[in-house]
């Protein structure tokens, strides 16, 4: 009997020690160990100057005036010089006589269309707009008097007598416009008290400029 409690009694101890050590297994903990802070793995500031290489210009850096071309500058400058330059070329070999220009522009000087004799008592002086009907004005003079202060040119012949002084009559027709249409444009002519035409002939003036014909009575 006395074995049989000490054999009981060795089970409960082992059976206590065996439970107080698998206690301590299941309640073992392991303290957790803060990781130091890693200073590199921080994301440093990043400031405009040092993120970018900008370009600092200095005095003695020298910056060039004008951009890189591959062509020469004088076949490749201003496109608007480089046009008028080839319309001036091409309007070279268009040039245009001086009568052609005055036909174009009108006189821009006086003309002297001549002097003719005549015998007769008068002269008829008429006087059209021998072009496009545009409205064309002009001033009438004789012996630099005016006798006609504005006279608008038609399409059909108008004029006045004039009476004949012995020597030199000299009829002026000054253009006081261009028209619509530029320049100022006319046909005239003078014809003796026998009917005959004493001379005729065209003007194409710009404004202000005249024409003279002279009449000379023998």
């Amino acid at each position: 009997m006395k074995s049989y409690i000490l054999y009981l009694f060795a089970i409960l101890f082992s059976l206590s020690t065996y439970s107080q050590i698998d206690s301590r297994k299941k309640s073992f903990n392991i303290p957790a160990i803060e990781a130091p802070k890693d200073t590199k793995s921080e994301t440093p500031e990043i400031k405009p100057e040092e993120n970018f290489d900008m370009p600092k210009s200095t005095p003695n850096t020298p910056f060039p005036k004008k951009e890189f071309s591959m062509f020469a500058e004088e076949e490749f400058g201003d496109p608007g010089e480089l046009y008028v330059d080839k319309i001036n070329k091409t309007l070279d070999h268009l040039k245009l006589s001086k009568e052609e220009i005055e036909l174009r522009n009108g006189s821009t000087v006086d003309q002297y269309l001549g002097d003719f004799n005549s015998n007769g008592k008068f002269v008829n002086v008429v006087y059209r707009d021998h072009g496009y009907m545009d409205g064309d004005i002009i001033q009438v003079r004789v012996n630099d008097d005016v006798v006609h202060a504005r006279v608008f040119l038609s399409n059909s012949f108008k004029g006045f007598k004039l009476d004949l002084k012995p020597g030199i009559n000299k009829i002026d027709f000054v253009a006081l416009n261009q028209g619509e249409s530029g320049p100022n444009t006319a046909e005239f002519r003078v014809i003796d008290d026998m009917g005959n035409v004493v001379t005729h002939n065209q003007w194409n003036l710009a404004t202000g400029v005249k024409a003279t014909v002279i009449v000379v009575k023998e």
